[in-house]
Parts: structure tokens; C-alpha cells; sequence
């Protein structure tokens, strides 16, 4: 009876298709082969990072300063060659968060042209495929609301007007740990649209000799080499891995079961919430198919959500290890998916 009803949940689930996978596959393969080039010894950094842009989410690395934030995130924007419809659409927009920035610096403005008698709409850095917000929480309230509005609705507001984002709007924010001078928290509905919360440790021994190896060449240019891909193969991507990679009920019960026990746990204030749920999705299947699977397994469950929870937790007074609270109430949903047959 088990049995009949598994598959039953199975045939009601979309089916596959395996030649949009196979290509969704190649793409990704491709944007990592050029990463790990320009970037040395962040494997499973460009791994989230490429798992975020399949599943449509942003992420938020924490760091300290020359650790490759910009290297990674400009290759990532050189890797995707621009729309040729659209020649306003940069591939990649770098934005330093200060103070002193305003909406308008990184939205667009209005213009005004004397010989039309008309103002012009002249647009901003959001207006790219890959967005490096560089020391995001170093800027005021006014311009974390931009961000929030391009991040959520892929649509930016200036003087009652809006305007459409690309599809492809990707967000790299970068953070300095909280108790540097000058650096503020995120106001938490900023940091909910963030699917990904990373902290970037130095890098290995060998990787940094590789990194002065490669020198006088940068890794940069010498990845600018590789094969690119298209804006269409990447939004094409997300469309097959989103259609055509498995997720079993099961997986989605244990999401859910994970999420209540993290908000009755003695030692979380502030659970995750149900936004965190719906954007895993979409991550899950983004890493099954980077580790060339057609169904999301349990490891891929252990392996996101610490990424996807940990920003989203506030825990309770004298708690040090958000980790050590993400580990225990994944423990048994990993049991539970063990075993269960997840496979088509």
C-alpha cells in the first residue's frame, strides 16, 4: 500500500525533461570551469554561488577585505555574454555602499533634455545581469529600500515609474563582519530576500601559491578564455532544472518539519519563515542538478540549509552557535529522507 501510494505522489509530480537538464547541466559546467579559473581555491563558494543563480535567489557574503569577492563576482558577470536586444543591460555593475549614497545612484534618474523639452530616464547599476553591492551595510535606510524593492520584485521606482529589471537580476552583497567601525545590521526583511548567507575564510596553502603562480597573468584574463554562456542559456537553465528536477514530497515535509523545529527550539527567538521555505525549492534542485542528479537527495538538504537559515535565525540571549542549532534539527529529517527512496 506504501508502495502504490509513493508512486502515485511520483506520477503526479511534473515529468522530466532530459535534454533541457542535459543543457542546463553543460551551461552550469561551463560558468564553473571559468569561476574556478579566475577564483582559486573557493570551490564550494563558486558551488553556492552558481546554486543561487540557477534558483533565482541572492546571496550575502560575509568577508574581509581581498578574500575575491570582486574577482568572483565580475567573472561571473563576464562569463554571461549580454542580451543583444537590450545594450543598456551591462553584464556586470559594481555598487560601493557609503553613507552618503543615494537611491537615485544606484536606481537611475530623471534628466531633463533641453533640445526634447522632456526629461530622460538614465539608468543605473542595477540595470545589469550580476550586481556586486559591495559593503552593503554601510548605507542608509533610503537606499536598503531600493535594494529590497530590486531584489524582490525585480523592479526598481524613481519619481512614481516603474521600471522592469532583467530577468537574469542577480544580487552578490558583501557584508564586514558587524564589529568593524561603521558597519550597521541589515534590517531583516532585507535579509530574508537574500537565499544564500556565506562567510568566506581564507583561502588553503596551495590555493594562495596557485594564486601567485598565475602571476604576472590574472586569473580573471586567463578565465576570460574559457567558453562563456548566453543570458538566454542561464534564464533556459532555470527553467528546466525548476520543471524537470524531482523533489518528493517527502523533501518538502521535512522542510517544513525542519522549519517548525527550529521555531520551538528553547534556544531560537525568531524562526525562519515560510519565504525561506519557497526559495530553498529552486536551490535544492539547483544543487542536484550541479551534482548531476534528477532528483534532490538528503545531502542536498544538509549541505543548503545552513546557508539558508543561518541569517534568518535570531536566537536567544548567551547562544553562540547558530550552527550547532541548524545541526540539530536537521539530524532527523536527514534520518527520515534516508529512508525514504527519493529516486524516479
Amino acid at each position: 500500500m506504501e508502495e502504490q501510494a509513493e508512486h502515485s505522489a511520483q506520477d503526479s509530480l511534473a515529468p522530466a525533461a532530459p535534454n533541457a537538464l542535459d543543457a542546463a547541466h553543460r551551461v552550469v559546467a561551463r560558468l564553473r570551469h571559468r569561476l574556478r579559473a579566475a577564483v582559486m581555491g573557493r570551490d564550494d563558494v563558486i558551488d553556492l554561488v552558481l546554486v543561487a543563480l540557477i534558483a533565482d535567489g541572492h546571496v550575502l557574503l560575509e568577508d574581509y577585505p581581498g578574500s575575491g569577492k570582486t574577482t568572483l563576482a565580475r567573472a561571473l558577470g563576464e562569463s554571461i555574454q549580454v542580451a543583444s536586444a537590450d545594450a543598456e543591460i551591462a553584464a556586470f555593475r559594481r555598487v560601493q555602499f557609503t553613507p552618503d549614497l543615494l537611491p537615485s545612484d544606484i536606481t537611475g534618474t530623471n534628466v531633463f533634455d533641453v533640445e526634447r523639452n522632456g526629461f530622460d530616464f538614465r539608468r543605473g547599476p542595477l540595470f545589469a545581469h550580476i550586481v556586486l553591492a559591495d559593503e552593503i551595510n554601510r548605507t542608509s535606510p533610503k537606499v536598503q529600500s531600493a535594494m529590497l524593492e530590486a531584489m524582490a520584485e525585480k523592479q526598481i521606482t524613481v519619481d512614481n515609474h516603474t521600471y522592469e529589471l532583467d530577468a537574469l537580476f542577480f544580487v552578490i552583497a558583501t557584508q564586514n563582519p558587524i564589529d568593524l567601525a561603521g558597519t550597521y545590521p541589515l534590517p531583516t526583511p532585507q535579509l530574508d530576500r537574500f537565499l544564500f548567507k556565506i562567510r568566506m575564510e581564507h583561502i588553503a596553502r596551495d590555493a594562495e601559491l596557485s594564486v601567485l603562480a598565475s602571476y604576472p597573468e590574472r586569473t580573471i584574463d586567463a578565465a576570460a578564455k574559457l567558453s562563456s554562456v548566453t543570458r538566454d542559456e542561464v534564464v533556459a537553465a532555470r527553467e528546466a532544472v525548476r520543471a524537470g528536477v524531482v523533489i518528493d514530497p517527502v523533501v518538502r515535509e521535512s522542510m517544513v518539519d525542519l522549519a517548525r523545529a527550529l521555531r520551538a527550539d528553547p534556544r531560537v527567538l525568531q524562526g525562519a519563515s515560510t519565504r525561506s521555505l519557497v526559495l530553498l525549492l529552486p536551490a535544492l534542485q539547483a544543487r542536484a542538478l550541479i551534482a548531476g542528479r534528477d532528483y534532490v537527495g538528503p545531502d542536498d538538504l544538509a549541505a543548503l540549509a545552513p546557508h539558508v537559515f543561518r541569517h534568518r535565525l535570531e536566537l536567544s540571549p548567551g547562544v553562540a552557535d547558530v550552527d550547532d542549532v541548524i545541526n540539530d534539527a536537521v539530524g532527523p529529517q536527514m534520518d527520515r529522507l534516508a529512508r525514504a527512496s527519493l529516486k524516479r
